[in-house]
């Protein structure tokens, strides 16, 4: 089932998602300093690209540099992809159809708003078991 929501979610507007935040990717990579943003950007279009399987954990050794530059995207970019992502997804809410898409776009709200210190993992990964 992962695969067939993927495959709607990539014609409907994930394409475009990841296409996005590649080429700010490729832009914070030209300008040098914001090359963290790009590698946040980066990681954000390969979710945005194939999200359905996958989910956000944050990072145990994420530290203060992560706090801060999540306050410098947030101020940049981060409220208004939070902000986009939310739209989207209540739009696509409206039809039954659409419910599952829009549930991924909530889903990519955390990593959206703050993505330095998170990380993206397979849902079947075993990162949270004991033992």
């Amino acid at each position: 089932m992962r695969i067939v929501l993927n495959f709607i979610w990539l014609i409907f507007g994930g394409f475009f998602l990841a296409v996005g935040y590649a080429v700010a990717a490729v832009i914070c990579f030209i300008l040098i300093i914001t090359i963290p943003f790009g590698i946040a950007s980066g990681r954000m279009a390969l979710f945005a690209l194939w999200p359905f399987g996958r989910r956000i954990e944050r990072r145990a050794d994420a530290g203060a540099a992560s706090t801060v530059g999540n306050v410098i995207w947030i101020v940049l970019f981060g409220w208004w992809l939070a902000l986009g992502h939310l739209i989207t997804g209540i739009a696509m809410c409206i039809t039954i159809i659409g419910i599952p898409l829009g549930l991924a776009n909530f889903k990519m709200i955390p990593v959206s708003f703050t993505p330095l210190g998170r990380e993206i993992v397979p849902i079947d990964s075993d990162a949270f078991q004991v033992g």
